[in-house]
């Protein structure tokens, strides 16, 4: 595939939201701006005053996947309230089964600098 490097200028909070997206998806800034292109090229054409319509699974999902969650939905949707909430408490207690519980749980959590870190980390100092 042949690549062409191209210019843009982009309203500052747009670039910073697009670069903490990419690093969350664990991608580079250009994937993801053309990942973006090629799901808005795929939408077909709108009138100005069409106006946005979000696209039916998000555009780094898989189709495959989008489709067999939405049948596991539509499964689960057909089950009255109790034998969902039958099905919930068992599949709860299959999960304690497979991993039980221990003392502490355990957390992970995600910060986008240092800074962000360091101030969690204050805040959760002075509280204790």
């Amino acid at each position: 595939m042949a690549l062409s490097r191209i210019s843009i200028t982009l309203p500052r909070d747009v670039l910073v939201a697009a670069d903490r997206r990419a690093r969350a998806l664990d991608r580079s800034r250009s994937w993801l701006i053309v990942e973006a292109l090629r799901a808005y090229l795929a939408t077909p054409a709108r009138s100005a005053s069409a106006g946005v319509r979000e696209p039916d699974a998000p555009v780094y999902a898989a189709r495959e996947v989008a489709d067999a969650r939405r049948q596991h939905l539509a499964a689960d949707l057909k089950r009255s309230p109790a034998e969902r909430l039958r099905r919930a408490e068992e599949l709860a207690r299959l999960g304690r089964q497979v991993r039980p519980r221990r003392g502490r749980r355990q957390q992970v959590i995600g910060f986008d600098s240092y800074e962000d870190f360091y101030e969690w980390k204050k805040a959760r100092l002075a509280g204790a």
